[in-house]
């Protein structure tokens, strides 16, 4: 799609110099707290699989890796004073606009995973793979809180496969098939309401699910109107007993 491409590089240029004078404030004083550099290199996984370096603004301790699962809960004692108002305004999401200017990832499309996590993929979420990753889509706005789900989660890797995984890869898997230049626009307008208005964006979210003949699961989990429980990824029976990274 190259209209996509030419849309991506065009807005994330100009979202950049727009943005870019309020993130070098934000990275120096990341560096003042620790001294340590305040951007974070991340390899994920891009379409078909191949890996790219994926740049956010560090919002942990440095080497939080290794301290630690992959997925983060908003009580994370790994997270930083900083960190927390850099995630609070999803400021580590407007770094990888650069990855947007460069191609490695769209504005819009399911969210990369790590290399090692798309191991653990079902067959049907593969599919996820077959395009450009983004920074938006319709589980970016339904998870936009996937932080406090996963608060003080005994196992937040565990807790993250079985209420939030089944539905991001099934959201992921829907866009993958219905993806279209008006829908990015739609995601990306909604992407924005969800800052000043959630509860309009799920709605409005919703909406988008049903005209595209969604099913009525979908749907109603995009409400977010009632509290996740375990349910298997797409392609999957069973409901996870592990976190990534473990045997499934």
């Amino acid at each position: 799609m190259r209209i996509k491409r030419f849309f991506d590089f065009i807005v994330s240029g100009l979202a950049l110099l727009l943005v870019g004078p309020f993130l070098v404030i934000v990275m120096f004083a990341i560096y003042l707290q620790d001294r340590h550099s305040p951007i974070y290199k991340a390899t994920r996984a891009g379409k078909n699989g191949k890996p790219f370096v994926m740049y956010k603004i560090r919002s942990m301790v440095v080497n939080a890796e290794t301290l630690g699962g992959s997925s983060t809960g908003n009580a994370d004692p790994r997270i930083t004073a900083i960190g927390r108002f850099v995630r609070k305004y999803k400021l580590d999401e407007l770094s990888q606009l650069w990855n947007v200017f460069t191609g490695d990832m769209s504005l819009v499309g399911p969210r990369p995973n790590t290399v090692n996590d798309i191991k653990f993929y079902t067959q049907e979420e593969n599919e996820l793979l077959s395009i450009v990753p983004g920074i938006t889509d319709f589980s970016s706005i339904v998870f936009a809180d996937e932080g406090a789900i996963l608060e003080n989660k005994q196992n937040p890797d565990l807790a993250y496969n079985q209420l939030i995984r089944p539905w991001k890869s099934r959201l992921g898997i829907f866009y993958c098939k219905n993806r279209s230049f008006i829908l990015d626009l739609k995601l990306i307008f909604l992407t924005l309401v969800t800052i000043v208005n959630r509860s309009m964006a799920l709605s409005l979210v919703q909406r988008i699910l049903l005209d595209l003949g969604a099913p009525d699961d979908l749907v109603r989990i995009a409400s977010r109107k009632e509290s996740l429980m375990p349910f298997p990824p797409p392609g999957m029976e069973q409901i996870v007993k592990a976190g990534f990274g473990m045997p499934l």
